[in-house]
């Protein structure tokens, strides 16, 4: 489709006056009227654009799989949703393996692990292991940005299912690709991580497994969840890119590796909307942007 000059024009003055987005803002809605509603119309509006916090989670619980395309049914199966979270819950409150003071993400887990058909046996329960840190961890970010915890616990299991089934296949690969991308943006960098021993010991289960929740703050999270929701892991990549740039100085200061690790699992917060704004011209520069018509 051919660029609209009266559609771009508008689009420079309303950034120029201090409203950008608004005419995205526009499209979205439009979107968002289909009745059923096109996914794939919907996903790319995500990768292209921010999406607005208004309709955040109503996007995500689509694109997730959580509420069906078809806007008529949202009530009805949401319906289903809380039943079935209350079903579970007293299941796992008869079984005596949650109660009224077991934190809420451990009962997300608990009833995770009951519906995938791995929940241990009462006696055999121990520490969280990896897989289950990375859980929590995720769980305890999508805590912090859902209130209703009916909604919080399928958002979570949505999410880690899907992020699961699409991604699980290319997150071994991510380390490799952000090597590469570091490469062509900061060789100098990638040279002291690797002669210092670090590039290996990056936190990449914090990056790419729990997909930087416990490193970025909720505002921040967000954005790159809206983009990992809608298709890409490789997102992923470009955020991790992002941090090692915009603290490359500090970095090329530190001679030991756990140094660099415990810098990394620990980074400044406040200026982290700005990494991610960075991160994803990064990612729209080396991946190229999604375009349809809308």
């Amino acid at each position: 489709m051919a660029d609209d000059p009266q559609r771009n024009f508008r689009s420079s003055y309303y950034e120029k006056v201090g409203f950008r987005g608004v005419e995205e803002k526009k499209s979205l809605e439009i979107l968002l009227k289909d009745n059923p509603l096109d996914l794939e119309k919907l996903s790319t509006f995500s990768q292209r654009f921010p999406l607005p916090s208004m309709y955040r989670m109503r996007v995500w619980k689509v694109l997730l799989g959580m509420l069906p395309p078809h806007s008529d049914s949202h009530t009805m199966v949401g319906g289903y949703r809380k039943e079935q979270y209350h079903d579970i819950l007293e299941a796992l409150e008869v079984m005596r393996y949650v109660n009224s003071s077991t934190p809420c993400t451990h009962v997300y887990l608990r009833m995770f692990q009951l519906e995938s058909q791995v929940l241990p046996r009462c006696s055999e329960i121990s520490a969280p292991d990896e897989e289950n840190e990375d859980f929590l961890s995720v769980s305890r970010a999508m805590e912090e940005i859902v209130d209703d915890p009916i909604d919080c616990y399928w958002l979570i299991k949505c999410f880690v299912n899907q992020f699961h089934t699409k991604f699980g296949d290319s997150i071994p690969h991510l380390p490799k690709s952000l090597e590469h991308y570091l490469s062509q943006e900061e060789p100098r960098l990638l040279k002291h991580l690797k002669n210092t021993g670090a590039l290996a010991q990056l936190p990449y289960s914090l990056w790419f497994r729990r997909c930087f929740a416990g490193c970025l703050p909720e505002s921040s999270l967000q954005r790159v969840w809206d983009k990992v929701i809608s298709g890409s892991c490789k997102i992923l990549v470009f955020v991790a890119l992002e941090i090692l740039l915009s603290y490359k100085i500090m970095l090329l200061g530190i001679t030991r590796p756990e140094g660099v690790v415990r810098f990394l699992c620990n980074i400044p917060q406040e200026n982290t909307d700005a990494i991610v704004t960075k991160a994803i011209e990064l990612w729209h520069k080396y991946c190229g942007t999604p375009m349809h018509a809308v």
